[in-house]
């Protein structure tokens, strides 16, 4: 009998373990099958923002202002199915222990579609420029030059360089930080949120919609979704940084933090506008005369300081070692570097602004530090290249580092030329000139553009577990097609620059004006032609590249998802 007691007393026990089992097991799946906060929270804030976009086109009288309401209403309703339906299949949970490559993948592909299509649109304004006969269109003005310009110029500046800058940061935070990136599905809304901005801004230039600012040519609209959206990755890269794994923040995640902070600064102050209706696309800036043209100057010199330079002064301190397996040749230089570049550089935008309206002590005062960034960016330069001591044998056998190394040849060659057009000795023989379209093209083509490339290079093979490019041949192809691009572009621009800033000075005896503008025009066609062909053998070397990497992309690889504990980068001391 006692030993029935037991039998049942064990039986009951053993009834209830598995109950407590059962449930412990089904709060357990109750708990996957939970969509994550980050999900919900990007979901809430799209339907608003579908809503939002309805009502306000529903309600505008401004045609224009109702052609972007239906590209944001068409955008934001595809972006609500497709959370829909992700949040139904469970796809949006993250796993801790694996990196979040798909969005640095989807930031590559985009950052050489968008790479090919801006160098495209310069090709066909420099043969405007060439042919203005036979490329002129009256019927349709979003053909013409004024409307092309700006949409080449965004096009190469923050759609390609943007989405590179994006998309290799997102790379080294992780990689440096041994941690996933913050925010779950937060990143992805930052990567369809920036390109949602880069389609707005472009269709509003063909449209006519535009500040008529310089590097910040998007209305107020445009403006406040860029800033949400540049918000979002702030707080993404300063998030994976707080959970980091690596006690050291390597130095190329400063370079990028300096970026995002300070254009985030210049983007909100520079575009302070006052809308003439609240569901109207036309605005008027806060600022007014010479204030109106320091702001946007500070905004559009350090544009290029931390767009074009830090951001991808970053870049070159992860991808150029990492290529090289070397270390950074001296650690303690690049924080030198770091330090005295950002507090230089946000001085020097007055010098755009020589013999104008501006108080001519702020013109000094923006020469004089534009003189002092000669050390930090030389130091800069020095640093990256000496990083190959010890393996310069490499420039030999592979052309992606010979690439990198032609970037900061051309990032020391433009950080040279722009401190010495600041003088305004230089600068009154070369401002509104070619001179400076060529120093600009040098930087941008030279420098963001080759160390942009070296990075998806190096990064294609990593992200999609590919032992090797397609083919090291078609980037021997790129490298020299478009090097002899770069320099017959720049060469050509200088020589005629610098002759139209001499016909422009040159008088008659009786204190004439001895060249009318159109005669200073047709001087440089032959300069012009040469341009055209430099430009778009650079194009030709982006596509060599985009069918390079997508033969790539398409090898086999049986190659497993590198886990979050997979070495990273180590600086050296």
């Amino acid at each position: 009998m006692d030993q029935g007691r037991r039998t049942a007393r064990t039986a009951e026990v053993a009834n209830v373990i598995r109950t407590e089992s059962l449930g412990i097991m089904n709060q357990s799946i109750a708990g996957q099958d939970r969509a994550p906060l980050d999900a919900l929270l990007l979901y809430a804030f799209t339907g608003f923002a579908a809503l939002g976009a309805i009502f306000a086109t529903a309600f505008s009288d401004d045609r224009l202002f109702r052609f972007h309401g239906y590209l944001l209403i068409g955008a934001f309703v595809l972006a609500f199915g497709v959370l829909t339906v992700a949040l139904n299949s469970g796809r949006l949970r993250s796993s801790e222990t694996h990196y979040s490559d798909g969005v640095v993948r989807a930031g590559v592909i985009a950052t050489m579609f968008w790479a090919v299509v801006g160098l495209l649109v310069g090709v066909v304004i420099a043969a405007q420029l060439t042919w203005p006969n036979l490329l002129y269109f009256p019927e349709h003005g979003w053909l013409n030059f004024g409307r092309l310009r700006p949409l080449h110029t965004s096009g190469v500046i923050f759609a390609f360089g943007g989405n590179a800058l994006i998309a290799t940061s997102f790379y080294v935070v992780q990689r440096t930080s041994k941690a996933r990136l913050a925010g779950g599905a937060w990143p992805w809304f930052v990567f369809w949120g920036y390109q949602l901005f880069i389609v707005l801004a472009a269709t509003g230039y063909l449209a006519g919609i535009t500040q008529s600012r310089e590097y910040a040519e998007p209305e107020w609209y445009v403006d406040l979704w860029l800033t949400v959206v540049w918000v979002a990755y702030l707080l993404v890269f300063l998030g994976t940084l707080w959970k980091r794994k690596e006690p050291h923040i390597y130095v190329a995640n400063w370079f990028y933090l300096a970026f995002i902070v300070t254009i985030a600064l210049l983007h909100v102050i520079n575009n302070l506008a006052m809308p003439v209706g609240a569901l109207h696309h036309r605005s008027y800036s806060l600022f007014a005369g010479v204030q109106d043209a320091l702001t946007q100057w500070w905004y559009g010199h350090n544009a290029v300081g931390f767009f074009l330079t830090a951001g991808f002064l970053g870049m070159m301190y992860y991808f150029v070692p990492k290529r090289a397996e070397r270390p950074v040749y001296s650690y303690r230089l690049s924080i030198v570097h770091f330090w005295s570049l950002i507090f230089i550089y946000i001085w020097a935008g007055p010098h755009h602004l020589h013999y104008t309206a501006l108080p001519q002590w702020a013109q000094t005062l923006g020469m004089t530090f534009s003189i002092m960034l000669w050390m930090p960016s030389w130091g800069g330069m020095i640093n990256g290249l000496m990083t190959l001591s010890g393996a310069w044998d490499k420039l030999r056998t592979d052309p992606v580092i010979r690439m990198m190394v032609v970037a900061i040849a051309f990032y020391g060659m433009s950080t040279f030329e722009g401190p010495l057009m600041s003088i305004r000795a230089v600068n009154s023989l070369s401002h509104y000139t070619d001179w400076t379209i060529g120093h600009v093209h040098s930087g941008a083509l030279g420098w963001v553009g080759f160390i942009s490339f070296g990075a998806m290079y190096c990064m294609v093979p990593w992200l999609w577990k590919k032992d090797s490019l397609y083919s090291n041949k078609l980037v021997e192809w790129h490298f020299w097609i478009a090097t002899t691009g770069i320099l017959l572009y720049i060469c050509a621009m200088w020589v005629s620059g610098i002759m139209e800033g001499l016909m422009w000075r040159e008088y008659t005896s009786q204190g004439f004006l001895a060249n009318a503008f159109v005669e200073t025009v047709a001087a440089k066609h032959v300069e012009n032609i040469i341009r055209t062909v430099g430009g778009l053998m650079y194009l030709s070397g982006a596509l060599i590249m985009s069918y390079n990497l997508w033969r790539t992309i398409r090898l086999p690889s049986p190659a497993s998802q590198p886990a979050v504990t997979a070495p990273a980068l180590i600086p050296a001391e």
